[in-house]
């Protein structure tokens, strides 16, 4: 009698368990899932023992859960159409060409030909003068020219010629020459230098040059016999 009354529990036990099952065992229950689908017969599942089902367990979301899910798989990105690329901003360029604006990959760009520079033109950068003017004028400015001796009938004299070059634009009103004549001895030692003045060759006008020859002498007594004089250098002043 009691083995029936086993017998006959057997089932409801097994449905009970089974249902405790899908929302307690298995593993950590998903928010808002729920297992449905077939479980292991009545013999080989017994109550207390952890024994996995032989068939697919769906997940079946329950009334009120959200309806967000979770996918473990990955998802592998399809070809995209032409209509995806327009939506999502692509632009696509067809096999074997070139975007404009662009080298070939593997091509070198041509090189540039060097600049090529003007020649200016003869005196740019110089302002002409305007027509009608005058340039300012510039102070009168002598050079000398390094003098020429040659001799003259006394021994303490010589005549010297010595060129006058005005580089200013203003010409030379007055002015003086001083000359530098060296006694030499007959040993040709310098035993004394001497100094003489002379008025130059004024007006100078400017941009011009005077030649003039000078009679050159110092004292009689400090050239005795034997001696002679050189007039070296020549210096000048002028206003």
């Amino acid at each position: 009698m009691l083995r029936r009354e086993r017998r006959a529990l057997t089932p409801l036990t097994l449905l009970v368990l089974a249902a405790a099952c899908l929302t307690g065992c298995g593993g950590p229950a998903r928010d808002g899932y729920a297992a449905a689908g077939a479980v292991a017969p009545g013999p080989e599942r017994r109550a207390g023992d952890n024994v996995a089902p032989r068939t697919p367990v769906e997940f079946q979301q329950l009334a009120g859960s959200p309806s967000s899910t979770t996918s473990t798989s990955a998802s592998t990105p399809g070809p995209q159409g032409p209509a995806d690329s327009a939506r999502s901003g692509a632009t696509t360029t067809p096999p074997g060409t070139t975007p404009p604006g662009t080298t070939p990959p593997g091509t070198a760009e041509p090189p540039q030909p060097p600049p090529v520079a003007t020649p200016a033109a003869p005196g740019a950068g110089t302002p002409a003068p305007k027509p009608g003017t005058t340039p300012p004028a510039t102070p009168a400015k002598l050079t000398l020219s390094p003098p020429t001796r040659t001799p003259a009938a006394e021994r303490w004299c010589e005549n010297v010629t010595v060129g006058f070059t005005n580089t200013g634009t203003t010409p030379t009103r007055s002015g003086t020459v001083s000359f530098a004549t060296h006694i030499i001895g007959a040993l040709g030692i310098d035993w004394a230098t001497i100094t003489t003045a002379q008025p130059l060759p004024a007006p100078i006008p400017g941009g011009t040059t005077k030649t003039q020859t000078y009679a050159v002498c110092v004292e009689p007594w400090r050239v005795p016999l034997g001696m002679h004089i050189e007039t070296r250098t020549a210096t000048a002043t002028w206003t």
